[in-house]
């Protein structure tokens, strides 16, 4: 699919193919953007991997979350851009010129929905898929000024989209705007809001908000702290989590690395795949967890859980910085962007080693780069998230 004019490197270069879609709908007249991860019907699926496009065949049908946007009115104009088989976080993979961050253009864009974020944060598409398995939607949302939810873990289907770690996989999408948010939310998660937002009780950690890199980014963090406390009221501490941030983290690594060895070891074994930088020592250090240390973080992060749902109960949530603070420029090293990813994903593992939904809202910036908020809720609560984004992106009640 050939895009017009793509200044941001975030589309692919796919033959033309007719995708019909609904001329009605609640999302009618919207362009659709779809992550090179899910299947349309008529393209190949690349992944972000030459060999893999490669031997990919066209698909005969497309991915249900996708065909139920197109059922909605949406159009679909290209494939975009994502990280090499999807294992990565910062958008920049070694095959493809690297996307770019419309809004701070000498940062990255993150990833792996890099071209997805960028073709939204550029104008070029009003919705593109996503997924989050560490975090490739809330921290491209939070790096490009946009609006991501990481949705409940199996809130959605994930049917027709390559598998990177299953029980991490989600869903999700990208807009400008709270309400084309919402409308996408409604086809996809349907329900109706609960009534009781202003109710919703906010705890922020210390072991959380230490994360954040520096003085500036903790100034800002208070500054959006302070907005959404405006609606909510001011957030109490947390009790420490009875778990350390470090062996979360580690715990998040070592299932992620062990379950997309187990997804696609045996066909990255068959030949070399010529994996770019980081992505191949990922996945090397997958196939060296074994199923004894699987099994004990597997304990852990059941754990973890219980005390995360016991914490938030049904009504409360978690305000935290989505990440450590802006993108990272795109010319850093690699050790530093390394670094950068690693303190990142200190913060995004929770949501994903709990299977409960976070929303990152882009109310931040230093140095005039985006930096985003999130809210993380109880299992379900994705709606409710979204309720809240409503209130305090425009100052209106409910969904």
């Amino acid at each position: 699919m050939t895009i017009a004019r793509d200044p941001f490197n975030a589309f692919l270069d796919f033959p033309e193919v007719s995708v019909p879609h609904a001329e009605t709908g609640p999302i009618a007249g919207k362009s659709l953007a779809v992550k090179d991860i899910f299947d349309v019907a008529g393209l190949k699926t690349g992944c972000g991997n030459p060999d893999r496009l490669a031997e990919a065949q066209a698909a005969n049908r497309s991915a249900p979350a996708v065909d139920n946007l197109l059922r909605a009115g949406a159009h679909f104009i290209g494939k975009t851009q994502t990280d090499e088989l999807a294992f990565s976080l910062l958008g920049q993979n070694a095959h493809f010129p690297f996307p770019v961050n419309p809004v701070a253009p000498n940062r990255v864009t993150g990833g792996s929905s890099s071209g997805s974020a960028a073709a939204v944060a550029g104008g070029l598409a009003d919705i593109a898929t996503g997924s989050d398995t560490g975090g490739s939607i809330r921290a491209p949302a939070s790096f490009c000024g946009l609006i991501g939810l990481r949705t409940t873990h199996g809130r959605i289907s994930l049917a027709g989209t390559m598998p990177l770690a299953p029980s991490f996989d989600t869903f999700g999408w990208f807009a400008r705007d709270i309400d084309t948010y919402a409308q996408v939310a409604g086809t996809l998660l349907g329900g109706k809001v609960p009534p009781t937002i202003r109710k919703a009780r906010l705890l922020r950690l210390a072991a959380l908000d230490k994360l954040v890199v520096g003085p500036a980014e903790a100034a800002e963090y208070e500054k959006m702290t302070a907005i959404v406390a405006a609606v909510l009221g001011e957030p109490e501490p947390a009790p420490p989590l009875g778990h350390d941030i470090d062996h979360l983290y580690w715990c998040f690594r070592r299932l992620q690395a062990y379950e997309a060895w187990a997804v696609h070891g045996e066909w990255l074994s068959l030949k070399d795949r010529h994996l770019g930088p980081g992505v191949r020592e990922r996945f090397d250090f997958g196939a060296t967890v074994g199923c004894e240390t699987a099994a004990a973080e597997t304990q852990r992060r059941s754990a973890f859980r219980d005390e995360l749902g016991a914490l938030l109960g049904e009504d409360t949530f978690i305000l935290m910085p989505t990440v450590p603070g802006a993108a990272p420029l795109k010319d850093a090293g690699f050790d530093d962007l390394q670094a950068y990813r690693e303190r990142a994903l200190r913060l995004l593992c929770l949501s994903g080693l709990s299977g409960f939904p976070q929303l990152t809202l882009p109310l931040g910036l230093l140095d005039g780069a985006p930096f985003g908020i999130s809210l993380l809720g109880p299992a379900d609560s994705d709606l409710a998230l979204l309720a809240i984004a409503r209130t305090v992106l425009t100052g209106q009640e409910g969904y």
